[in-house]
């Protein structure tokens, strides 16, 4: 049959192998396309393809959700201040461009990247060794493939208390204190996996503490209810101690990491956004926070390591291949 565009009964019954008076019963009952504004059935071949596909059992799902880029980038994951006013700042340089984030948690982040719903995820998520971080989510959410991974910063993690601490909280076994109130980030967040994973070495079950329960989408919205006075502490990010001018007890440094599908890697809009992370705007927004983020690795491949090395109290071990434009990255700390 030729390609033409219109089919009439008889070829389209053909084309689907079937009945003349089936392909009838199939407008009525399946919603097979056709038309009769020239006075006798006709049917759209494009019309006909679609339907027959949509009628298909176990349709595979497609590779690729995203369309092809046009200028729209999608960030989904872990919330971070830095991140915030870095897509701000791509926003304003790039106007052409404009990315979005989707605030659903670390592994949220990765579940979107492994359905095909954005370019690039952000993620902190600390694996059972407690030295790595992502490599393992990854793989589990993505079937065993495994994205690239660039660093976006190493950032302070720790515990937000009031000013000047009148609860005398120094620890997070001191959360176990009767009347201590905390702010908690949802599951799937990976504060919510450190806090669970620190609480259970502490001896301390989170049911038994006030306000495990209430959950906050943000470190800035966690440290609000602090500043407020509804809550004694909450584990969040030193940035947001410094803006909120909270006492801040730290934990721990930790790896937060931007996973980026390899199909996608190379397209535009991802590669004007890693490439800003080597940019003067970009660092000058990292001097303006004061203090609590690591710029070291920062626009840099990271890999799962295999060997034994430090690296602030031994949370942070990534081997790097150099950064993405070879041009070499100081060891700025801000």
């Amino acid at each position: 049959m030729d390609e033409k565009a219109l089919f009439n009964t008889r070829e389209v019954a053909h084309f689907l192998d079937i009945n003349e008076k089936v392909v009838y019963n199939l407008i009525a009952e399946k919603g097979l396309p056709a038309t009769k504004v020239t006075g006798k059935w006709l049917f759209p071949r494009n019309l006909v393809e679609l339907w027959l596909e949509n009628q298909t059992t176990n349709y595979p799902k497609p590779k690729h959700l995203l369309p092809p880029y046009h200028g729209l980038l999608i960030i989904s994951g872990s919330n971070d201040i830095l991140l915030d006013r870095t897509i701000s700042l791509f926003n304003r340089l790039y106007a052409e461009h404009v990315a979005v984030f989707g605030n659903v948690g670390s592994q949220g982040g990765l579940r979107a990247l492994g359905r095909g719903l954005c370019h690039i995820a952000s993620s902190h998520l600390l694996q059972e060794d407690e030295q790595e971080y992502n490599f393992d989510f990854a793989l589990q959410e993505l079937k065993g493939d495994l994205p690239a991974v660039v660093n976006f910063c190493q950032r302070e993690q720790g515990l937000l208390v009031t000013k000047g601490n009148p609860k005398g909280i120094q620890s997070i076994s001191d959360l176990g204190q009767p009347g201590a109130r905390i702010a908690n980030r949802p599951l799937g967040t990976g504060t919510r996996l450190l806090l669970d994973l620190e609480l259970q070495k502490a001896g301390l079950k989170g049911m038994q503490i006030e306000g495990y329960h209430r959950e906050f989408r943000s470190h800035m919205d966690a440290g609000l209810e602090v500043l407020a006075g509804r809550s004694d502490a909450a584990l969040a990010i030193r940035p947001v101690a410094n803006l909120l001018g909270l006492d801040f007890i730290s934990l721990r440094w930790e790896r937060y990491d931007l996973l980026i599908a390899k199909d996608r890697f190379f397209e535009q809009g991802v590669q004007l956004f890693v490439g800003l992370l080597h940019e003067p705007p970009f660092r000058e927004l990292v001097q303006e926070m004061d203090s609590g983020y690591d710029l070291s690795l920062c626009g840099k491949m990271v890999f799962p390591q295999q060997s034994n090395v430090n690296r602030k109290n031994n949370a942070n071990r990534a081997a790097c291949c150099g950064d993405l434009q070879c041009g070499g990255i100081g060891d700025d700390k801000v």
